[in-house]
C-alpha cells in the first residue's frame, strides 16, 4: 500500500466517522494525518521499517497503528468495520452536489435506509425534508443527483461536473510532483452542460499519476490510461480527460484545449497571418519555439486583447479582440447583493435572519426576501395576512441589522390567464416584485407569449424570474416568442433575471447577450431556498460573462441606494406610460 492509498483510507475513515456523528477532534485528526501523508516525500513503508511512523506530522499512536496494519497486511480492520456498519449508500450521498456529509449523517442517524433505491423512494415521498436540518432543496438535489448517476448522460450539468472537477483537481494539486493544474475545455468556459471534465496538469512523474488515478475513491473506472492521458468516469457519472504534460507545455496545451473548435479554427487562420503556428503544445513564430509563461503572452504575440475563457466560443470574438472592443466582463466581486431568495416563510429552509447573516458574511450590503405568493400552495405561498406578518419581521430585522438593507419582496405567480397572484394594492407596497411562471408550461406559443407580455406590461413587476422556464436535462423552455418578449421588456424597462441555480441558468448565455444588445438590465439571482445556495451566484456570474455582460449591465452590482432609485425610477416611468 503506497502513501496515496493510505491517505485515502484515512480520509474515508474520517468521513465515515463524521457520518456516524463521532467526536469532531478525532475526525480532524484523521484528516490532518491524511493531508500530511499525501504530501510526504518519504515512503511510509521505509518509515515503518525505521520505526519512524510517528515522526510524520499529525500521526499519533492510534493512527500509527492503523498505518502499520495497512503496510503489513494491505488492509485496515477499523475501515473494514466502518464499511460493514455504514451501508455504501452513505458513502455515495456526500458526492451528490448540494447534499454533503451533514445530510448523510442526518439520514443515517434518523432512517433505516440501506441503499440508493430506498434513498430515492424516501426523497420522492418527501420524507427527507422532514428530517432535522434538511429540507426540500436537499430532497431535490438527491433526486437530481441519483437521476444523473442512473442515466449517465453524454453530458453533465455544470454543477455536477464542477463537483467532480474540484475533487480531481484537488487530488492533483495536493501532490508535490505536480507543478500546475487547471481546468480546460467546456468546463473552463463555463458551459451550462459539459461533455467531460478536461484537466491539464504538469507533473514530474506521469507514470505515478497514471498508475494511481484509477485507485482514487472518486474514480469509478478508467477507460484509457497512458503516461500522457487518463480518461474515465467518476462515481457521479461525470466523464474526465486528464492531460499530463511537461511544464513548458502547460500554457500552450491549456490555451489550445480551452476554446471551442470554431474558435480555434478561426484563431489558427488568424495566427498564420501573423507568422505564428499553434501546434497544440508549442507556440512557433518564424520557425522558432517561443516559451510562454501565461496565456496573455500568446494573445500579445497575436496582437489580440486577452480573451477570457468564457467567451472563447466563435470567430466573432477574435475580430472583436483584434479591434480592441472586448467588454470588461463582470466579476463575482462586483455583486453587492441577491434579489431573489426564499425563507422558511414559504418553501425555504432558513429564517430571514439566517439568510441575512449569510449575506452579510458574503460581504453583501443588501438582500431581497422574495417568498412565493398565495397561489403556489405546494410551496406554502404567502397569503395577504402572512405577507403583512412577514413585513413586520423584516422591519424588526432591518432595525437590528442596519445599515444592511433587507428589501421586502415577493415572487408573484403569473397565472395562466396572464393576471398576477396579487393586485396593485399589494404589489405597490413592495420594494421589489418578481414575477414568474410556475404552472401551465405546455401552453401554446401565442398564449404563453401573451401571458408573459402581460406581466412585462404590469408597472409593478420589476423582474421576470427564470424567463424561459427551462430546467436543464429535465424540462425544455416553454413556448415563447423570445423576439417579442425581449422587444417588450426593452420597451417597459423590465429587468430580466439570470437565475443562477445550476439547474436553470435561465436566461441562457445566448439569450442574455440578446437582452444586453437590446439595452435590458439584468439581475443575477440565486433563487436560493437555503443559505448555502447563495453561493450559486458564481454559476450565474459565469453565465453572465458568457453573455458578454459588464458590471453596468447587472442590477445587483449597484449600491443599495442605487438599486432603490433604479427600481423607483423604473416604476415611475412605467406608470406614466
Amino acid at each position: 500500500m503506497n502513501n496515496l492509498e493510505a491517505a485515502w483510507s484515512l480520509n474515508e475513515i474520517a468521513d465515515l466517522l463524521e457520518i456516524k456523528g463521532e467526536n469532531p477532534y478525532k475526525i480532524r485528526a484523521y484528516k490532518r494525518a491524511a493531508a500530511s501523508i499525501t504530501n510526504l516525500q518519504l515512503n511510509l513503508e521505509d518509515l515503518y521499517k525505521e520505526g519512524s511512523l510517528r515522526d510524520v506530522p499529525g500521526v499519533g499512536k492510534a493512527i500509527a497503528e492503523k498505518l502499520e496494519e495497512m503496510i503489513t497486511t494491505g488492509k485496515c480492520s477499523m475501515l473494514e468495520k466502518l464499511r460493514e456498519e455504514i451501508p455504501p449508500v452513505f458513502r455515495s450521498i456526500p458526492q451528490l452536489p448540494g447534499v454533503g456529509l451533514h445530510a448523510a449523517r442526518v439520514i443515517y442517524n434518523n432512517t433505516d435506509i440501506k441503499d440508493l433505491e430506498q434513498l430515492e423512494i424516501a426523497a420522492r415521498q418527501r420524507k427527507i425534508r422532514a428530517l432535522p436540518g434538511l429540507g426540500p432543496k436537499t430532497e431535490v438535489n438527491i433526486i437530481r443527483g441519483l437521476e444523473i448517476i442512473k442515466t449517465q448522460r453524454d453530458s453533465s450539468p455544470l454543477n455536477l461536473a464542477s463537483a467532480s472537477a474540484e475533487i480531481l483537481v484537488g487530488f492533483l494539486s495536493s501532490l508535490d510532483i505536480t507543478h500546475r493544474v487547471a481546468l480546460s475545455g467546456s468546463i473552463r468556459r463555463g458551459k451550462d452542460t459539459v461533455h467531460d471534465v478536461d484537466i491539464v496538469a504538469s507533473v514530474d512523474d506521469k507514470k505515478f499519476i497514471a498508475e494511481n488515478f484509477a485507485k482514487h475513491p472518486h474514480v469509478k473506472e478508467v477507460s484509457q490510461s497512458t503516461d500522457n492521458r487518463i480518461e474515465g468516469l467518476t462515481w457521479l457519472g461525470v466523464k474526465f480527460d486528464v492531460m499530463l504534460v511537461e511544464e513548458q507545455e502547460f500554457i500552450p496545451v491549456l490555451f489550445w484545449t480551452t476554446g471551442s473548435k470554431e474558435f480555434f479554427r478561426e484563431l489558427t487562420v488568424f495566427a498564420a497571418g501573423k507568422g505564428c503556428r499553434l501546434t497544440g503544445n508549442q507556440v512557433i513564430v518564424d520557425d522558432r519555439v517561443v516559451p510562454v509563461k501565461d496565456e496573455k503572452e500568446i494573445f500579445e504575440l497575436l496582437g489580440l486583447s486577452y480573451i477570457p475563457p468564457q467567451i472563447r466560443e466563435g470567430p466573432e470574438v477574435i475580430r472583436t479582440a483584434g479591434e480592441g472592443r472586448l467588454p470588461c466582463l463582470i466579476e463575482i466581486s462586483d455583486i453587492k447583493g441577491d434579489l431573489h431568495c426564499h425563507s422558511a416563510w414559504s418553501d425555504g429552509i432558513h429564517t430571514i435572519e439566517e439568510l441575512v447573516q449569510e449575506a452579510i458574511s458574503r460581504g453583501y450590503s443588501y438582500l431581497a426576501i422574495t417568498d412565493h405568493s398565495k397561489s403556489l400552495a405546494i410551496a406554502n405561498g404567502l397569503s395577504w395576512e402572512r405577507l403583512q406578518a412577514q413585513w413586520k419581521e423584516i422591519e424588526k430585522l432591518q432595525y437590528e441589522y442596519s445599515p444592511f438593507k433587507i428589501f421586502k419582496g415577493l415572487e408573484v405567480d403569473i397565472l395562466k390567464d396572464g393576471l398576477l397572484d396579487f393586485g396593485e394594492e399589494v404589489l405597490s407596497r413592495l420594494d421589489i416584485v418578481i414575477a414568474s411562471v410556475h404552472s401551465g408550461f405546455r401552453q401554446d406559443l401565442e398564449t404563453m407569449t401573451s401571458r408573459l407580455v402581460s406581466a412585462l406590461e404590469n408597472p409593478y413587476v420589476d423582474i421576470i424570474a427564470h424567463p424561459t422556464g427551462r430546467i436543464l436535462g429535465r424540462r425544455p423552455p416553454y413556448n415563447l416568442d423570445l423576439d417579442r418578449f425581449i422587444e417588450v421588456a426593452a420597451k417597459t424597462g423590465t429587468i430580466l433575471e439570470i437565475n443562477a441555480s445550476p439547474d436553470r441558468l435561465d436566461l441562457s448565455a445566448e439569450n442574455t447577450r440578446r437582452a444586453k444588445e437590446n439595452g435590458i438590465l439584468i439581475a443575477i439571482n440565486t433563487d436560493a431556498h437555503d443559505k448555502v445556495r447563495l453561493q450559486d451566484i458564481a454559476f450565474g456570474v459565469t453565465n453572465a460573462r458568457r453573455g458578454w455582460l459588464e458590471k453596468s449591465d447587472v442590477l445587483n452590482t449597484y449600491s443599495k441606494e442605487e438599486v432603490e432609485e433604479i427600481l423607483k425610477d423604473r416604476r415611475r416611468k412605467a406608470l406614466l406610460k
